[in-house]
């Protein structure tokens, strides 16, 4: 439990760097809204992306693999692109405001979130 508690925030943080470099590509709370929906509104989507990349994530990449080894990895950037687009149709049905511009942007957004997992939790302790 410990470990998704830590996932979950170092998620959080990725996410909101994401959103920050991104600027208005990928959004995540109303800007309108008030500090505190907002943050909510990060902890929410992180919510639901660390559970997309804990249930789903592993399955699809194993039945990814042999395109995997094919693409010399670079599949799994398409892979993490369309996890990250999966949390924001998740999202939406909860009404949370988290919205990515298109395909290539989940892309820009999924290599800037796995940078940001890896200097975060290096800092944190966790391996994400």
């Amino acid at each position: 439990m410990e470990r998704f508690l830590s996932t979950w925030l170092v998620s959080a943080v990725a996410l909101s760097v994401a959103a920050w470099l991104l600027g208005t590509h990928m959004a995540i709370g109303d800007p309108t809204d008030s500090t505190t929906s907002r943050v909510v509104a990060v902890l929410v989507v992180a919510l639901v992306f660390t559970v997309v990349n804990t249930l789903v994530g592993p399955v699809v990449k194993l039945l990814s693999l042999p395109f995997i080894i094919l693409t010399l990895g670079l599949a799994l950037l398409v892979i993490n692109a369309l996890l990250l687009l999966l949390t924001e149709q998740i999202t939406d049905a909860f009404d949370v405001v988290f919205h990515i511009d298109g395909f290539w942007w989940a892309v820009l957004a999924s290599i800037v979130i796995s940078i940001s997992q890896s200097v975060v939790g290096a800092f944190v302790g966790t391996r994400d």
